[in-house]
């Protein structure tokens, strides 16, 4: 896809992951799960990589064949939200505005509709508040955001269409990257619930309207043609 200026976006894959990539995933997020207990039962600084592997029932081998240190090993828990976000954006009903697509997808992937999701979050949380004192656990929390909004710019683009000002898509991208963010952050300081009043939906549709205050005019092409064509035909005697 190319934006204006002659800018290459790419657009966003559908191939489905093979047998091999999805039997990784599965091992990576058993890993990530054992991490994760682990560093809410003893910290991390009293987790040890071997402690992960033994929990995750897999050889110290095949852990470093994954990740790089103990605090990495959390990544694709705290990913696997992100992912299933962006599938949910991409399937935005066509012609919806950036900004509503981006509120809509937000609130329904943290509204914790099921255990599970509330289950993910309370990980999240546990992990985050580990982060507090541990530097390296917040640079992979970080590198999760980071590594999440250069994906999401690709779905943004897409929504947006061909006709988009291509630093509003990276603007959108990033505000609704941070909202996230700091909403998780900010709950995670805090005894609020899943759901309700100071939930991460609430808190992270708070914080999107905030940041995209002024980028309301960030529509699909399709829909600012028929606004134009509309309105000129209207001024039509």
């Amino acid at each position: 896809m190319v934006g204006r200026g002659g800018r290459t976006l790419r657009t966003v894959s559908t191939r489905s992951p093979s047998l091999t990539e999805r039997r990784k995933a599965a091992t990576q997020l058993d890993i990530a799960r054992a991490a994760a207990e682990l560093f809410t039962e003893r910290g991390p600084d009293g987790t040890t990589a071997e402690d992960i592997a033994l929990r995750a029932g897999v050889a110290l081998r095949t852990f470093y064949r994954y990740f790089r240190s103990k605090q990495d090993a959390v990544a694709p828990l705290l990913a696997g939200g992100a992912d299933r976000w962006r599938e949910s954006l991409s399937a935005a009903e066509p012609g919806s505005t950036v900004p509503a697509a981006l509120e809509r997808s937000i609130s329904e992937a943290l509204a914790a509709a099921d255990e599970e999701a509330a289950e993910g979050l309370r990980w999240t949380r546990g992990l985050l508040r580990a982060a507090a004192e541990d530097p390296a656990l917040r640079a992979v929390w970080y590198r999760v955001n980071q590594e999440s909004e250069e994906k999401l710019l690709a779905v943004v683009a897409q929504l947006a269409g061909p006709g988009a000002d291509p630093l509003e898509v990276r603007l959108a991208a990033a505000a609704a990257t941070d909202a996230i963010r700091v909403a998780l952050e900010a709950w995670a300081e805090t005894d609020a619930p899943v759901r309700g009043k100071g939930a991460p939906a609430e808190l992270a549709v708070r914080c999107l309207r905030e940041l995209m205050g002024g980028m309301r005019s960030l529509t699909p092409r399709e829909a600012a043609d028929a606004d134009a064509s509309g309105g000129r035909a209207a001024d039509t005697p």
